[in-house]
């Protein structure tokens, strides 16, 4: 077509609700310019790009470290397993080191995620090197000095940290986001957390049904990361992180895969371990591998006047051309070698 414009056509998945329909999908100048029916049932799958809604990717350069410790010995600022590896990484082998992770999530499927990112005004600048030229975007949550020149605060546990309410204040002030981690290993730092009324929360694996309940109230996303969670053993069973009780209650859950030092920074694994360990329906876990493009202030569906970013999906490369259900297929089956095409516009 002219002016750039390409058709892309697919049983695809639209809408907010994923609804499934044939269509035709116009790109032009990188957004969806129509979504017409399309009279043929078409051999392959569109599905909205995915968004990794919490991130550690510097920690890639501590991949598969053989570590023993508590999670504190591990993870806790400023003087965690992961702080010190940091602290002694050459720059430039830290940039590497997170570009390839993107790499990674660009394979498969992955056009945004949300990184709480070490290191202060510099780590977020490598962050950003490392993004450079590449269609994921980033929205970078600073810590140690980072969120004055970030997209918001990535504050560790209310308990980790002496400056949280000044660190919010500024945030807030400069109109950015406010993320926290909070209940991973115990729900003591869930309450301190809310009352500074943040635009996300990540883990809550231990939250109180109580706090799930303001949580709710308070219509405020959580950032769950399962695999991360049974790794690193503070969840042994379907109630951690509360997934399904928190679809009970009508919130919000996201799926994040953490530390890239433990986790494999796959959307599509994670996933299908929430599936399979969760049981909750594919339906919801599919959205949640897509809604935390809200957090970069944008609808991760398809939907006309939203940019492209979807993936296609050949069906026909393997035996899930014989799927009955295909948001459940692509939740639990599908990976990175059955998609084809993607279209992830980065503006």
């Amino acid at each position: 077509m002219q002016d750039g414009s390409y058709v892309v056509t697919g049983r695809a998945l639209l809408g907010e609700d994923l609804r499934e329909e044939d269509v035709s999908i116009t790109v032009s100048a990188g957004i969806i310019t129509a979504i017409e029916p399309c009279s043929e049932r078409p051999d392959r799958w569109i599905v909205p790009a995915f968004f990794n809604a919490h991130t550690h990717l510097g920690d890639t350069v501590a991949m598969d470290l053989p570590v023993r410790g508590s999670l504190a010995d591990l993870v806790k600022p400023p003087n965690g397993l992961k702080h010190r590896i940091l602290a002694a990484t050459p720059r430039d082998e830290l940039v590497r080191g997170m570009r390839a992770s993107i790499a990674v999530m660009l394979r498969t499927g992955t056009a945004g995620f949300a990184d709480f990112r070490e290191g202060g005004p510099d780590g977020v600048a490598a962050l950003r090197e490392a993004a450079a030229g590449l269609d994921c975007r980033p929205v970078i949550l600073g810590r140690g000095g980072g969120e004055a020149v970030s997209d918001g605060a990535g504050i560790s546990s209310v308990h980790d940290v002496a400056d949280a309410e000044e660190t919010v204040r500024q945030a807030r002030a400069a109109g950015k986001l406010v993320a926290f981690h909070a209940g991973e290993k115990n729900p003591d730092d869930i309450d301190e957390a809310l009352a500074f009324e943040p635009d996300l929360l990540v883990h809550c694996t231990h939250a109180t049904d109580a706090q799930l309940r303001r949580i709710v109230d308070m219509d405020i996303p959580v950032a769950v990361c399962p695999r991360s969670n049974w790794l690193l053993g503070v969840a042994a069973s379907p109630a951690h992180p509360p997934i399904n009780r928190i679809l009970e209650l009508g919130g919000r859950f996201l799926l994040g895969t953490d530390n890239v030092m433990f986790v494999q920074p796959d959307l599509m694994q994670e996933m299908a371990f929430t599936a399979t360990v969760y049981r909750a329906p594919p339906i919801e876990i599919l959205r949640a591998a897509i809604a935390g493009a809200a957090l970069a202030k944008r609808s991760g569906y398809l939907e006309i006047g939203q940019k492209a970013r979807f993936i296609v999906i050949h069906p026909g490369k393997s035996n899930i051309s014989f799927s009955r259900d295909i948001p459940s297929t692509i939740v639990k089956r599908v990976d990175s070698s059955d998609v084809c095409q993607n279209v992830l516009t980065l503006q």
